[in-house]
């Protein structure tokens, strides 16, 4: 893990992988309370209701939303984008500009056969941006895929060049759904710090979808957690402490996760093990080590 195969010389890789947690933003940037948004509920007609608890979120910040399939979370981020209407609402939704990076991928874009053509399209200014470029497009290898045709890319390569996509259009708030998906590891720490980098140094927010528990403990400096009784009738808590969000989630789950003392990768004890009844016994489902 830590990039080399001690005591040999050999190294797989040119850097170590580690897995920090930051609680709040990086050192340096100051983080203002921007927007609120009301408690509302979204039902869909015979299928699912989903009851949204009141809450707010800051800039720099990223959200992490945490919770079994079906139990909203989809859904949230579709009503922060404008796409589904609140059932009733007391107070106004914030008003907030977002781009919105779907779970599902969708490689034809007849108007750009290359990906060169897609980024001049969809993301022209930013394209052109030195520091942008710097910052997104080459870390995530964007810029090794430009003449490549949109409709070849594999699955990986698409999520690349979406999500290079979705930040790059101005907006208050990105919306971000499963960034891990079809990444290897080396992938997925790259795409980790360039989101958060950008997030954070561009006093954005973003709210994030994502069962990876490597990235989405890296990512998050708060989570929603996510309750009920899956496709049928959900909570959205309010934003909370990525410590005490992930207690109340793996609880729910009733599995202990610790973190490794060297590269801190997080991992889930075996059910029954030492480590697991002694954290269970404490009420530290989420052990973040010394």
């Amino acid at each position: 893990m830590d990039g080399s195969l001690p005591p040999k010389t050999t190294k797989p890789r040119p850097e170590s992988l580690d897995f920090k947690v930051a609680e709040t933003p990086q050192e340096g940037v100051e983080s203002h309370a921007g927007f609120k948004y009301p408690m509302f509920g979204i039902s869909i007609p015979g299928a699912f209701k989903l009851h949204v608890m009141e809450g707010e979120f800051a800039d720099p910040q990223i959200v992490v939303m945490l919770g079994e399939n079906g139990t909203g979370k989809s859904t949230f981020l579709h009503a922060l984008a404008g796409f589904l209407k609140p059932d009733q609402l007391d107070t106004a939704m914030p008003a907030i500009t977002a781009s919105y990076k779907p779970q599902d991928l969708y490689p034809v874009f007849p108007y750009a056969p290359t990906v060169r053509a897609l980024l001049r399209k969809r993301i022209r200014d930013s394209y052109m941006q030195p520091q942008f470029v710097s910052a997104v497009t080459e870390p995530l290898q964007v810029d090794k895929l430009l003449e490549k045709l949109v409709v070849e890319l594999s699955p990986g390569e698409l999520q690349r060049v979406v999500l290079c996509i979705c930040l790059g259009k101005p907006a208050d708030v990105y919306l971000i759904e499963e960034p891990s998906a079809y990444l290897d590891s080396q992938q997925r720490i790259t795409a980790s710090k360039v989101i958060k980098r950008f997030i954070h140094q561009g006093k954005k927010t973003a709210f994030v979808v994502e069962h990876d528990m490597t990235m989405a403990t890296y990512l998050a400096d708060r989570v929603i957690v996510f309750d009920g009784t899956p496709s049928v009738d959900c909570t959205a808590n309010a934003p909370q402490s990525l410590l005490s969000g992930m207690n109340l989630f793996l609880s729910q789950l009733d599995i202990t996760v610790r973190r490794d003392p060297t590269n801190f990768r997080p991992w889930i004890n075996k059910l029954g093990s030492t480590e697991d009844s002694e954290q269970k016994a404490s009420g530290s489902y989420y052990y973040l080590g010394d």
